[in-house]
């Protein structure tokens, strides 16, 4: 028997389903960084791997908020945490997230997205970008290539 397979265990492997409250309590607001966290994290466990003792994620970006704040939203959906040490943050000019699974690696590459002004009420501004991101499809949001 693997040594991930548990099914006598009722809280292992639990389907993600986080709300943009439940992002925000983890977080301290809700921004759209751990919003395209989460969702690439979801599209990752639909799509790639359903199990986040099999799989890792590498987050790369500037290192710093907001664009670190995509490896909250990656932990929420994809269930590789800092804990089980399969999440980690990759300093880089670009930003994108990898997901490797045996030999398996899939590349997520969000797409730009409108952030607003600095001259208006910046954080309900940044909320309201958030939120409309957490309902758009994945397509508008990001592009996926497998390797």
């Amino acid at each position: 028997m693997d040594a991930h397979t548990h099914s006598h265990c009722r809280f292992y492997n639990l389907d993600p389903e986080f709300t943009m409250s439940d992002l925000a309590a983890f977080h301290g607001h809700l921004g759209p960084y751990i919003v395209l966290g989460y969702r690439i994290g979801k599209y990752v466990r639909e799509h790639f791997c359903d199990d986040p003792f099999r799989m890792k994620a590498e987050v790369y970006c500037a290192g710093t908020p907001p664009q670190s704040c995509l490896a909250d939203g990656v932990q929420l959906g994809s269930g590789c945490t800092l804990g089980k040490r399969n999440i980690e943050i990759v300093v880089s000019d670009t930003v994108r997230c990898d997901f490797i699974a045996g030999n398996t690696r899939v590349s997520i590459t969000p797409r730009p997205f409108p952030l607003p002004k600095k001259d208006m009420d910046y954080e309900a501004a940044i909320e309201a970008v958030a939120e409309e991101m957490y309902s758009r499809p994945d397509r508008d949001l990001f592009d996926v290539s497998f390797s």
